[in-house]
């Protein structure tokens, strides 16, 4: 468990950060916008959160929240570094988790007829932003995977994530008793 003695460190004033391996690199980076997305679809998911969605998805989305940790952890470190150094990375189990739900939560949804909106309740609302953050992580992701190696299961937790968060704002949606809205293609 890292330990953290102070919040600021002046080291990142020359417009650089530090990698888990020790190297520096620009703040700009892909690498860093790929990890920072990560952490920014984490932040996303904590404002639903906050907002009280329903019962059931409260548990799973803070068990996401943690596994967005072991992503950011995952892509804030070369391959190279991974073998010498342990943290977290993402895993098959961690994109069955997401399938096994998605398919659970699914189980209770009408098949959609038609393209929804963003929105319903609030926690839904959220959920869809999330939704938004974590597909731009994932192109992000993808990106850096065409210039450097990456985490094997990166993408694809991330392509499943996105597709729970939709699951997911439809469940809120429905067990707060407000209809998804509904895309109107002859508006």
């Amino acid at each position: 468990m890292p330990r953290i003695t102070k919040v600021y460190t002046r080291t990142g004033d020359d417009g650089s950060t530090g990698l888990v391996g020790g190297q520096r690199v620009p703040k700009d980076s892909l690498r860093v916008s790929a990890y920072g997305t990560v952490d920014e679809t984490s932040s996303h998911i904590g404002v639903a959160l906050a907002t009280e969605p329903a019962e059931r998805l409260r548990q799973p989305l803070l068990r996401i929240q943690n596994d967005l940790f072991h992503l950011g952890s995952d892509l804030a470190m070369l391959q190279e570094d991974k073998k010498r150094f342990q943290v977290p990375q993402i895993e098959q189990r961690h994109v069955d988790f997401l399938e096994q739900l998605i398919d659970q939560l699914s189980a209770d949804l009408q098949p959609l007829e038609n393209f929804i909106l963003p929105g319903g309740s609030i926690s839904a609302a959220h959920l869809h932003v999330a939704r938004t953050v974590c597909r731009r992580a994932e192109r992000d992701v993808l990106a850096l995977s065409r210039l450097e190696e990456i985490g094997a299961f990166a993408v694809r937790y991330l392509n499943r994530l996105s597709d729970l968060l939709f699951v997911a704002a439809r469940i809120d949606n429905l067990e707060k008793q407000v209809g998804d809205v509904l895309w109107d293609s002859y508006a």
